[in-house]
């Protein structure tokens, strides 16, 4: 039986030298998991919706998503249709009045540069998006100034009103500036500032594109356009991914 025992001894030397070539850590070490929520967040912007019921001459509405990639990146979207009613006057005259209406969508993502605490996904996002619109114009009516009449210039109605201006389209980027909160259990109120470049416009040689949907009133002479909204939207959890955070170990005394 002695025999026995020192064969035993003798072969689990080898597997006791392998272990005490680790060095013995005797000290407790807390880890914390942390598991942040990803998925998708869908919604509408208020302020197209508000306009559309307190202005009579505009009808739009946008919705808005995001989808969130990493941590701190999202892949983010809007699309939206609109149409406004507009006039240029001169005194009491109108020089032309138009109507716009069409379609837009935007595409590109958001980095979130707001370090949340545990269980919170607030963002404070600067990113940037790719806008593609198709729409049309309608010239109502316009009035044309006459000067050849000696004793009353004036103006006088164009020959041929209601002329509508299809197939016109426009492409632009956009710089995006933004805030995500949530207000209640995955319900977020979020606002955005825009400043657009126009990449692209194509109009009708009879009639300038003075408003683009999505992009808002064209400039002379510039291509930059500004916008914004305000959105409220709702994060639908797919799934969860842990993060793992070591509390700092006291040194021994």
């Amino acid at each position: 039986m002695s025999k026995y025992f020192i064969s035993l001894f003798i072969a689990s030397l080898p597997f006791l030298a392998m272990g005490q070539s680790k060095p013995i850590d005797l000290q407790q070490k807390d880890t914390v998991e942390y598991k942040d929520e990803f998925g998708l967040r869908v919604g509408a912007d208020l302020s197209r919706l508000t306009f559309s019921f307190i202005d009579e001459d505009y009808t739009g509405l946008e919705l808005v998503g995001d989808y969130r990639l990493t941590r701190k990146l999202y892949l983010a979207a809007e699309i939206g249709n609109e149409t406004k009613l507009q006039d240029e006057t001169l005194g009491h005259t109108i020089l032309y009045e138009y109507e716009t209406s069409g379609s837009y969508i935007k595409a590109g993502v958001d980095i979130n540069t707001y370090e949340n605490w545990f269980g919170m996904n607030n963002a404070i996002t600067i990113g940037g998006r790719y806008a593609v619109a198709s729409f049309s114009q309608t010239l109502n009516e316009y009035n044309i100034f006459e000067s050849n009449q000696f004793f009353n210039p004036d103006f006088l109605p164009g020959s041929d009103p209601n002329v509508e201006f299809s197939g016109l389209s426009a492409s632009w980027l956009e710089f995006v500036m933004g805030v995500k909160v949530e207000l209640f259990a995955n319900i977020y109120i979020g606002m955005s500032a825009r400043l657009g470049f126009l990449i692209t416009n194509k109009e009708d040689e009879r009639f300038p594109n003075l408003w683009i949907p999505g992009f808002n009133k064209v400039t002379d002479g510039s291509n930059f356009g500004v916008g914004y909204n305000y959105s409220l939207s709702y994060f639908i959890p797919l799934y969860k991914k842990s993060k793992k955070k070591k509390e700092a170990v006291p040194e021994s005394q």
